[in-house]
This record gives structure tokens, sequence and C-alpha cells, in this order.
């Protein structure tokens, strides 16, 4: 069975992007443009990784890791911040909400691959 990864992002472009980089591999995509809305499929499928951007409406990916994170049957599942919120002290406060990963925006698809591969596997 394949893996599953919710990618939480408002951005049409950066959700294009992602979604043509996950469809070169085995897993699957389940998509949310905001953070409730991510916070909501989380519960619902249950994925094996969680992309999460952090300036999103509804509720920021701040808020929605610590949400997900605070769920006992999600706080398992890895969550990547993938952000252009990439000043000093930025990294820290994602970890700090819950997320298990950081990748600054603009990416290479090839870091963020590494990235999901070294939690998928």
């Amino acid at each position: 069975m394949s893996k599953r990864i919710l990618m939480v992002e408002d951005t049409e472009d950066n959700r294009q992007i992602i979604r043509d980089l996950i469809a070169t591999t085995e897993y699957e995509l389940i998509e949310a443009a905001d953070g409730a809305a991510g916070v909501a499929a989380a519960g619902a499928h249950r994925p094996d990784l969680i992309l999460m951007d952090i300036q999103l409406p509804v509720i920021d990916g701040y808020e929605a890791a610590r949400r997900i994170k605070a769920d006992p049957a999600l706080r398992h599942i890895p969550i990547i911040a993938v952000t252009s919120y990439a000043l000093s002290g930025d990294e820290a406060k994602a970890l700090a909400a819950g997320c298990d990963g950081y990748v600054a925006k603009p990416f290479s698809p090839r870091q963020l691959l590494a990235e999901i591969r070294q939690f998928l596997s």
C-alpha cells in the first residue's frame, strides 16, 4: 500500500509544484488549502506525512501543527514545515510548534523529496 502525504498549502502554484514532484513517486497525495482544512484532513485521512505551509488562511501552520500534535491519534504523524519563513529563528519556531522537519522555500525538489523519504523510509 502506498504511503499518503497530506499537503497543506494555500498557493496553487506551490501545490502544482508539489503535485508534479509527488507524481514521480509511489506516494499518494491529499491536499488542503488552509490550516483548518489541513487539521480536518489529517483526522479524516490519517496520512503518513504532512507537508505544512506556515503562512495559511483560517489558522496558520504553527497552530495547525499544534492541533495535530495535540491529538493522540495524530501526534505520531511527522510534519515537515515547507515555508517561505526562512529568517533566523523561524526553523526553531516551526519545530517548537510540533513540526518534525523544515524546508525553506524556494526549495530544491530533490531536497524536499530527500526529506520526505527520510521520514517515510
